[in-house]
């Protein structure tokens, strides 16, 4: 069977602009140097795709625009974003198109596991085109997916890059299962350090200096409790990092 590398290598040979999906939430983390360099070197199109943008400030698109061009945010629970999308595929990718005789633009579809992607196919489609699911790694190979007459998206699993495979940076980004966490308690307490409050305003306690006590103050507020009443630090740090991977908790 093929590696994730192989099939990533074969979507860059075979399409005419490449989408990029990342997290508007963590644009930085998110995003795949290795395979943008990649793209660069066979002179394709690159679109960073910025999605969940809905949970992100105006202050915080307008950052992220400064450092990734050309993009496009979209939002797949609000539906937006999907014509702007449509049109920056057709302008990038229908003169690459036609160098190699095609009429019809292939967009491949790449990006860390759980960013989004089956979602992003969705909204161009306006339809359930492709399957989703919250469970990291759903899309298992090389697919294809009819957006219009002129688009037609090729799909691939998820990657990561290889230098970044530590347990709470792929927690963090959605490419690994909570359940499935060895430290729960260590990921969310990275991620509440790094949100800078935004954990703690979701769960409704306040802040403290000590991000393991205020673990154990959301654990007791919201009823994740061991047997004689101590709180469940693991199980409310898995609930944190599954609520953060589903995009319930909004960046400030």
């Amino acid at each position: 069977m093929n590696s994730y590398w192989d099939i990533v290598n074969k979507v860059i040979r075979d399409a005419d602009v490449l989408l990029l999906v990342m997290d508007s939430r963590q644009a930085e983390e998110t995003r795949n140097q290795e395979i943008e360099q990649k793209i660069n070197a066979t002179g394709k199109q690159l679109l960073y795709v910025l999605n969940k943008c809905d949970l992100v400030s105006k202050e915080r698109m307008t950052e992220i625009r400064t450092r990734f061009k050309p993009n496009i945010f979209v939002s797949c629970t609000k539906f937006y974003g999907s014509t702007r999308l449509r049109h920056a595929i057709i302008r990038y990718g229908a003169p690459i198109a036609r160098r190699r005789n095609n009429e019809q633009v292939y967009v491949g579809v790449i990006g860390y596991p759980n960013v989004g992607k089956s979602s992003v196919i969705n909204l161009l489609r306006g339809k359930g085109s492709a399957p989703t699911s919250p469970q990291p790694g759903f899309t298992k190979g090389y697919q294809y997916v009819r957006i219009s007459e002129r688009i037609l998206l090729i799909d691939t699993p998820g990657v990561l890059t290889r230098e970044k495979n530590d347990e709470g940076f792929a927690a963090k980004i959605g490419a690994k299962d909570p359940s499935k966490i060895k430290d729960p308690d260590l990921a969310a307490i990275a991620l509440m350090e790094e949100l800078e409050g935004a954990v703690e305003k979701h769960y409704g306690v306040e802040p403290g200096p000590d991000n393991e006590e205020t673990l154990e103050r959301m654990a007791r507020k919201h009823h994740y409790l061991r047997h004689g009443g101590k709180p469940d630090i693991d199980r409310m740090a898995r609930k944190i990092l599954q609520d953060w991977q589903k995009g319930k908790i909004r960046m400030g």
